[in-house]
């Protein structure tokens, strides 16, 4: 096998699981779990089992503490927010919605890292915003309100963009300590969630629990870890091309198993979304945002 070849077949492993993720979330939502209920079980005890690493390398974050304590808050709004926008909504318009991040990485590089914008960054963004347009139905978009779902998904890409830029702009911070971070504000931002919505605790069954502590440690652990291994041994405009294959995976699971049906705009849409992921990845200048291993995510937060 070739030096390359694992790390991609990795990636697109990983690529694949979190594709597949809306399966396991509408799972757990039919059982009567809230999102943010199910995002406080599922990132809380990894986030807990992880706090041993981030001690250990506190001497490395510690310079870049409160960029850290950012990177666990946005980050945990963008695990919440994803997570709940694909238990409470359309999962296709949801990762649709979601993949914006070109739109918000070009934005916010440009305001706050002072990254130039190229012709071709130009056009990932401008893609990106046609294909919004067309996802949310158009000029008849205006006539009614968005869904909670959709404002959660369009916030979660937004988060997700902002986690990236505090990740390029903290690269002293260990790895490990940047997605423990991720976890722990997952863990926070839910249970605040939860709280101030003042929902009353589900009944676990244990062979509910069981199933909710597996997607945590073997799910989601599984494809944080080969996610990073995957990022880490490639070029950042190759893993993000096979980035998109999440966003391939989700859309044809959904539309062959589920019960959505994908309207001829909402493909188009999706086209130009694919389109501008595509453009921003391959980008000249190799500034393209990295998929975090968080992660609406979730998720996942990049290095």
């Amino acid at each position: 096998m070739t030096a390359t070849r694992l790390p991609v077949l990795l990636l697109l492993f990983s690529a694949t699981l979190w594709g597949l993720s809306w399966w396991p979330l509408k799972a757990f939502a039919g059982q009567g779990l809230s999102g943010p209920v199910l995002a406080l079980l599922s990132y809380g005890p990894a986030g807990l089992c992880g706090l041993y690493l981030m001690w250990r390398e506190r001497a490395a974050w510690r310079p870049d503490a409160r960029q850290v304590l950012g990177l666990a808050l946005i980050g945990g709004w963008a695990n919440t927010a994803f997570v709940s926008a694909l238990m409470l909504g359309d999962v296709v318009r949801v990762m649709l919605l979601f993949y914006l991040s070109p739109v918000w990485s070009v934005l916010g590089g440009r305001l706050f890292l002072g990254e130039r914008l190229s012709r071709q960054r130009v056009l990932a963004a401008g893609l990106a915003l046609a294909g919004l347009w067309l996802v949310i139905g158009g000029a008849a978009a205006f006539r009614s309100a968005l869904s909670v779902a959709d404002w959660l998904a369009l916030s979660a890409g937004l988060a997700f963009a902002g986690n990236n830029l505090l990740s390029r702009a903290t690269p002293a911070v260990p790895m490990a300590s940047k997605t423990v971070a991720v976890f722990l504000g997952g863990a926070l931002v839910s249970g605040l969630t939860v709280s101030w919505q003042g929902q009353a605790w589900p009944a676990l069954s244990p062979g509910l629990l069981g199933a909710v502590l597996l997607y945590g440690f073997v799910w989601l652990g599984l494809a944080m870890a080969t996610w990073q291994y995957g990022v880490t041994h490639l070029e950042t405009g190759r893993a993000g091309v096979i980035l998109v294959t999440e966003l391939v995976v989700a859309v044809l699971t959904v539309s062959w198993f589920g019960d959505e049906v994908m309207l001829p705009r909402m493909w188009l849409g999706g086209l130009l979304i694919v389109a501008a992921s595509l453009l921003e990845a391959l980008g000249a200048d190799g500034t393209a945002p990295r998929r975090p291993a968080l992660a609406p995510a979730s998720m996942k937060e990049s290095a």
